[in-house]
């Protein structure tokens, strides 16, 4: 995938996860007002929002770490073993820091 491309779809999805990050703290700010009978509801609601949140977070890093990478020239190269990550995984994931078998190696130590 060419830089331009690149930058295009991670600043479409960095763009997409802010609003994202901004409706889910907005909605678990906003289930505290609720009656105490429905409290139960509330911390479900509130843990499921803040697992959201988190993993939001989360891919917000991994889109900003990609942008990072583009503007230090070395997008598209693996974190790991420095060989070019393929095109077709870059596709699916632009924000891909690792060919298939570093992540994969990596997602089994874990």
């Amino acid at each position: 995938m060419d830089t331009v491309t690149a930058r295009m779809r991670l600043e479409h999805m960095l763009a997409q996860l802010d609003r994202s990050i901004a409706i889910l703290r907005r909605d678990a700010l906003t289930g505290w007002d609720r009656s105490p009978a429905d409290a139960g509801a509330v911390l479900t609601d509130a843990d499921r929002s803040l697992a959201m949140l988190e993993a939001a977070g989360e891919q917000r890093r991994t889109v900003l770490a990609a942008l990072r990478r583009l503007d230090e020239g070395v997008y598209g190269r693996c974190a790991d073993c420095g060989h070019a990550v393929p095109e077709g995984r870059l596709e699916a994931r632009p924000e891909a820091a690792r060919c298939v078998q570093c992540q994969s190696r990596r997602e089994r130590r874990r």
